[in-house]
């Protein structure tokens, strides 16, 4: 068949992806921003430690956690649906700006009702440019295998820059004081603000949302599919940060052990992105959606972090930690290309926002469910629960792939995916 004959997505997705070096500017501030601001991101992984100097109490400490918890997953849904209605440009300088003011605060705050609405916004704003950049970039990119390159690299910046945070956060806390690091993670908000509102250009009117578009991404069920196996998938991923040192701190093993994991995971993403990215950019240029990629991230995630319930050194929870992180760079550009696929120009954000939900959800449930199999069984239930996770995000994508390949779903597809 000609290449006329084809429809148009399909005539885009066979054309090469643009390389890094032909990406527009905006991308690469993007990319640049992403990494900044999750580098500098010192308010939440330093938090618990704020909250023990202000000698607070176990059950207001956790009240606090759960109102960051909450106001993450709200701030996720509240961005998405504002960037589709007063433009990605003006979300993403406000949120930025109101980080700038509310890190700060909950630096100084000592009473634990200001501590708790400081928390609460500040777990609003925290991951503000999630949604927002996510529907930048399938604005901006044209192409499903331009969108999972960049998906990839994204995913390279939030994982070095967490890294960052942990390795700067620990060696300057101690001689600055954990405020310090609050008001360092404001400051370099309001300078990603300013950049925002030089870089990104004037959207000019908004366009209109289609009249019940973000009820229909509510009633999607396409969407909430998605958002299940994913969730599924990135509890795994989740537990890296809560159930691993609990297990460690249990085996007798020191924080630096738990440090050692940290930094080969990071070493694992830095060597592995550049390998699968491409990869995964000649899949993304396929017709279908990534459904098989995520399902096959999901029992990768589940496996390796699974394994980490039958390892009591240093060097067998690293190996764990190591053997999960092609799952997680595979899942997050798999999720993200089937939301670009079904999400509709005028909803990009909505379902962006929607979506973003599951890192929210996924951080709440993994310790909550890790915490549960320890105290009932131990290590080799953890490793259970873990897998059983894994399995079932896996077992998710069966119907999703489903609903997907129907041939009214498959056409709205590609009507949505077109910018």
């Amino acid at each position: 068949m000609p290449a006329t004959d084809l429809p148009a997505q399909t005539v885009t997705a066979l054309l090469p992806s643009p390389k890094p070096t032909q990406w527009p500017a905006l991308i690469w501030a993007l990319l640049i921003g992403t990494f900044a601001v999750r580098a500098a991101g010192f308010v939440y992984p330093f938090l618990p430690y704020r909250l023990d100097d202000l000698r607070l109490d176990t059950a207001v400490a956790s009240a606090v956690l759960a109102l960051w918890g909450a106001g993450w997953l709200v701030g996720q849904l509240l961005c998405g649906w504002l960037a589709d209605r007063i433009g990605r440009r003006a979300t993403l300088v406000s949120a930025m700006l109101a980080a700038a003011v509310v890190f700060p605060l909950l630096a100084q705050a000592r009473t634990p009702m200001t501590v708790g609405i400081a928390a609460a916004v500040s777990g609003l704003v925290y991951d503000a440019p999630r949604p927002i950049v996510s529907a930048l970039v399938a604005d901006t990119v044209p192409d499903e295998s331009g969108r999972a390159h960049i998906t990839g690299w994204r995913h390279f910046a939030v994982n070095m820059g967490a890294a960052t945070t942990g390795l700067v956060g620990g060696v300057v806390a101690g001689p600055i004081g954990i405020p310090a690091l609050f008001w360092c993670n404001g400051l370099v908000c309001a300078v990603s603000a300013l950049v925002a509102l030089r870089i990104l250009p004037p959207e000019g009117p908004v366009r209109p949302v289609r009249r019940g578009g973000h009820r229909d991404a509510f009633a999607d069920a396409r969407l909430w599919l998605l958002w299940l196996a994913s969730l599924l998938t990135l509890i795994p991923v989740a537990a890296l940060f809560s159930v691993l040192p609990m297990m460690m701190v249990q085996d007798g093993l020191p924080a630096t052990a738990y440090g050692w994991t940290q930094a080969l995971s990071a070493a694992a993403v830095l060597a592995l992105t550049p390998a699968l990215n491409p990869w995964l950019v000649r899949r993304a240029a396929h017709p279908s959606p990534m459904v098989g990629l995520l399902g096959t991230s999901a029992l990768i995630l589940g496996a390796g972090m699974g394994s980490a319930g039958l390892a009591s050194s240093t060097a067998g929870y690293s190996a764990a930690a190591a053997l999960a992180v092609p799952g997680e760079i595979i899942a997050f550009v798999a999720a993200t290309d089937i939301l670009n696929r079904i999400a509709p120009p005028s909803s990009r954000g909505v379902y962006a926002g929607i979506w973003g939900t599951t890192l929210a959800a996924a951080v709440l449930c993994a310790p909550a469910l890790g915490g549960w199999a320890l105290a009932h069984g131990g290590h080799h239930l953890v490793a259970a629960t873990t897998l059983m996770s894994g399995l079932l995000g896996a077992s998710v994508c069966l119907p999703l792939a489903a609903l997907l390949h129907r041939p009214s779903h498959t056409r709205d597809a590609r009507m949505t995916a077109r910018p």
